[in-house]
């Protein structure tokens, strides 16, 4: 089975092409191809496949296995491989999500694609949350991306035990089906710092869906701007929350590692 390796700020992923026919178990091979020291490595894999009305269909699961419904970061590497690998020449797409379809801009020099412009969707807020983690009181705020998010904010995200806070968030009772958990500092109107434990996967180096939740958390709350930088461990993305659609808009790079095969 081949297979690439792929990241959007290094949220990496193994993108699978399944245009003739998905492989058995995928939750099971996740899991599998995911590990760090028995497989490929990764924060879950990523299947390329057709869709009724869309140009294509992405199915993601985590590295637990789980399947989710979205990734903004996953997507961008998604819209660079089917380019880079000749399985469309259009620099304008449609994905087939769980979250539904979202729109695709194709950044593109020299002939490969080096990222990707995507209509996120409009962002669903709901009222604060308070959380009592690890002894100190959290107010969250829990957002929608098409899939699940809380977004807490922090004087100094840099300086916080993710392994022992990500996880209290992502399984509070609060959030019945799980969440994924954002820790945000506004530095200042135009940029936000952020940190990310994913559901399924533990801390991350990024996640789109998270930079848009945690930047719709931040420009409902009156703190930032309605464009701006949101800068994580693994780079910068740029968000914009179109005022007049409720569109959430998110740009940002896409990287081939390479490619492989596996007797999985």
């Amino acid at each position: 089975m081949r297979f690439t390796k792929m990241h959007g700020l290094g949220n990496d992923y193994i993108f699978l092409n399944c245009m003739s026919g998905t492989p058995d178990d995928l939750p099971g091979l996740a899991r599998r191809l995911s590990d760090r020291h028995f497989g490929v490595g990764g924060d879950g894999i990523i299947c390329v496949c057709p869709a009724e009305q869309a140009d294509f269909k992405m199915r993601m699961f985590n590295a637990d296995g789980s399947e989710g419904a979205m990734c903004g970061n996953g997507i961008r590497c998604f819209g660079k491989y089917v380019y880079d690998k000749g399985l469309t020449d259009r620099r304008h797409l449609t994905v087939e999500t769980g979250a539904g379809e979202r729109d695709l801009s194709l950044l593109i020099q020299n002939g490969a694609v080096t990222g990707a412009a995507v209509g996120m969707g409009v962002p669903v807020l709901d009222a604060p949350v308070a959380l009592s983690l690890d002894g100190r009181e959290y107010a969250a705020v829990p957002v929608s991306m098409g899939n699940p998010h809380a977004v807490v904010e922090a004087d100094d995200p840099a300086a916080l035990d993710l392994n022992v806070l990500g996880p209290l968030v992502e399984r509070h009772p609060a959030f019945p089906r799980r969440v994924n958990a954002e820790f945000v500092r506004v530095v200042n109107r135009r940029e936000l710092e952020m940190r990310v434990w994913e559901r399924g996967s533990g801390e991350t180096l990024a996640c789109g869906t998270g930079a848009c939740a945690s930047a719709a958390a931040m420009i409902a709350a009156g703190k930032l701007d309605r464009e701006a930088a949101v800068h994580l461990a693994g780079g910068d993305l740029q968000v914009r929350w179109e005022e007049k659609s409720g569109q959430m808009f998110m740009t940002g790079p896409a990287v081939t590692v390479f490619d492989g095969e596996t007797a999985d």
